[in-house]
């Protein structure tokens, strides 16, 4: 078995992983294992490249520019490439994820180039931390209830790697082990046990020339839509779309509890931020789905909106989902499945420290030395002024984040 020493592991090569990536260069850590299975652009490549953001195209920009890493790789990229796309566009505006998954990947071709990165196509099968607490000063209290910081232990990680390219696997000794795994839709059980209907995956319904293929042309389907988030406006408006256009038996019928809720841009801040409609979802939903024009626009003329609020979700799925041959949740995300993690050769049962985007071993418990997480997996948790909390998902909210926590993740 092969094996290397590194500053850090970092898993996964989506928005969140290159922003890490950014972060821990410009600190001249040392050198650091990158692993990811394509290192193109994440999930966001794969399956959302058409769909339109909720992120002004600037913060995108700002997402590129926000290291002195990044930088380089910009300022060294020949033209024409994705960053000069993009810095094309109304930066006021929004844009397809295709443009910012673009810019993502030339990030990623440029930090791979870098002496100090070792990329691995492949996925991480496990990780064993072995702690060993450094003595500690005599009158510094060593009890069992003392608040020890996770940075003062001499750990040390075996990343155990399976690469693409052999059948031999690689371990990777290191300080610090940084997930950002991504997540998938969230899938739930069919409201109805038994019923004959076919689960249409979100990210199918979020790709227009993928539905298309997907959904008959010929002969009548009824898709129901279960959400009311910012996926699912989206889900209903191409299906909205491919129902005028190119569908014309399609019909949908809208599952949902609660009333439309939209971003709204105080002073100085956006009230529901990172839950509540924008762009071209909260412009489709205000000039379509609204009670008060519903009936008489081009959306209320292929769907049907059903009401389950005030306790009557089972009442109105039993009513109406028989009446469907297809169904999509737009529900929120799930992580993705983690590699097996454990501590001195045990299972590590964990939770994330959503302020410091470290790892604990329980709620409030003994902080996991060098383990940490950043993404839609790991999010930062943040509060608004009226006191709601949010967990705040996006290529600048990332590395906001990571621009705060990551000089607390070890020294350079």
């Amino acid at each position: 078995m092969a094996s290397r020493k590194c500053a850090a592991v970092v898993v996964g090569a989506g928005p969140a992983g290159v922003a890490v990536m950014g972060n821990l260069l410009e600190r001249q850590i040392g050198t650091i294992a990158w692993i990811d299975p394509s290192f193109e652009s994440g999930r966001v490549n794969r399956k959302y490249r058409e769909v339109p953001s909720n992120t002004k195209v600037a913060l995108f920009q700002a997402y590129a520019t926000a290291t002195q890493p990044f930088k380089t790789i910009v300022e060294n990229s020949c033209l024409p490439n994705a960053f000069s796309s993009m810095a094309k566009l109304d930066q006021e505006k929004t844009c397809h994820l295709h443009y910012a998954a673009d810019m993502v990947r030339d990030l990623t071709d440029g930090l791979r180039k870098m002496d100090s990165v070792y990329a691995y196509r492949g996925f991480v099968t496990a990780a064993n931390l072995v702690e060993k607490v450094k003595p500690q000063h005599p009158h510094i209290d060593t009890s069992e209830n003392a608040n020890t910081d996770p940075q003062t232990s001499d750990n040390k990680w075996t990343v155990r790697v399976k690469r693409h390219d052999s059948e031999d696997e690689l371990e990777i000794e290191t300080s610090r082990l940084i997930l950002c795994t991504g997540s998938h839709p969230t899938n739930i059980p069919v409201p109805i046990p038994g019923l004959d209907i076919f689960r249409l995956d979100l990210d199918t319904v979020l790709k227009p020339s993928e539905l298309a293929e997907t959904l008959p042309k010929s002969h009548p389907s009824t898709v129901a839509v279960v959400g009311a988030s910012h996926s699912a406006i989206l889900a209903i408006l191409n299906l909205v779309t491919l129902a005028r256009e190119s569908h014309p038996h399609l019909r949908i019928k809208w599952f949902t509890r609660h009333p439309l809720r939209y971003a709204e841009y105080m002073d100085g801040w956006i009230l529901r931020d990172n839950t509540g409609l924008k762009g071209s979802a909260a412009d489709f939903a205000r000039a379509q789905l609204e009670d008060g024009v519903l009936s008489t626009s081009p959306a209320g003329q292929v769907l049907d909106k059903v009401d389950c609020g005030e306790g009557k979700e089972a009442e109105m799925y039993a009513k109406y989902l028989p009446e469907c041959s297809h169904i999509v949740s737009a529900v929120g995300f799930t992580r993705d499945p983690l590699p097996q993690l454990v501590k001195d050769g045990r299972p590590l049962a964990m939770e994330f420290d959503h302020e410091s985007g470290q790892f604990h071993e329980q709620a409030g418990g003994k902080g996991i030395p060098g383990l940490f997480g950043a993404g839609i997996a790991f999010p930062e948790r943040v509060v608004d002024p009226y006191g709601n909390v949010e967990y705040a998902v996006g290529f600048f909210k990332f590395m906001k984040f990571l621009k705060r926590v990551t000089p607390a993740w070890g020294p350079a």
